[in-house]
């Protein structure tokens, strides 16, 4: 089932103050460099060329802000824990990161993406416990869950909630995707549905 119905690209930005006001809602992507990042978008908004995606780790290097439905935004940010870049490279990232989840208020949601075939990584640790300290709304997002066997993952995912559980006293909401099999894409798209709702709902009552 396809939630949303039209997608396209907007602009493109090297640094936060380029991306302006918005006043539509935004639900933004982010995770270590070739996580599936922009797989899951292609397949969340059904456009297979909507993100470009890559075999080559950190290829996203700017902010990029699609519009959904003419009513809503995804933004596709840079990925974190590339090592391969330039010190600059790795700061400059850092910055725009920081600087789009710490100040965009019409951010509803940062979905931070982790790949479930692997073990918890400290970096995604540190990455979600920081913007936890920021109040940053947040969900996780495991990708690329039809690459290993169902036990495989289910234990990379007890091990993440366990190792996260030491830090938060509740988890953010998980959700389990595939881009390739669609698993979980439902799921996330009734989440967004629902949050932009509740969304609207308050501020609605607020202009009463």
């Amino acid at each position: 089932m396809n939630l949303f119905k039209t997608a396209q690209f907007i602009r493109s930005v090297s640094d936060y103050e380029k991306l302006g006001y918005d006043r539509n809602i935004e639900f933004a992507f982010i995770g270590r460099s070739n996580v599936g990042k922009s797989s899951l978008i292609n397949t969340l908004t059904r456009k297979k060329n909507l993100a470009l995606t890559s075999s080559t780790p950190g290829k996203t290097r700017t902010i990029n802000l699609f519009l959904i439905d003419e009513k809503w935004n995804i933004v596709d940010l840079p990925g974190y824990g590339y090592a391969q870049r330039s010190k600059s490279e790795r700061l400059n990232w850092s910055k725009i990161i920081s600087d789009y989840i710490v100040n965009r208020k019409n951010l509803a949601c940062l979905f931070i993406l982790v790949d479930a075939n692997i073990p918890p990584q400290k970096i995604d640790i540190e990455f979600i416990n920081n913007c936890g300290a920021k109040n940053i709304p947040l969900s996780i997002v495991f990708t690329k869950t039809d690459k290993s066997n169902k036990s495989l993952i289910l234990k990379n995912i007890e091990a993440f909630r366990s190792e996260l559980g030491r830090y938060w006293e509740e988890l953010p909401r998980f959700f389990l995707t595939s881009a390739a099999n669609m698993n979980g894409i439902t799921e996330l798209s009734q989440f967004i549905e629902q949050s932009m709702s509740e969304i609207k709902s308050v501020q609605q009552s607020k202009n009463v």
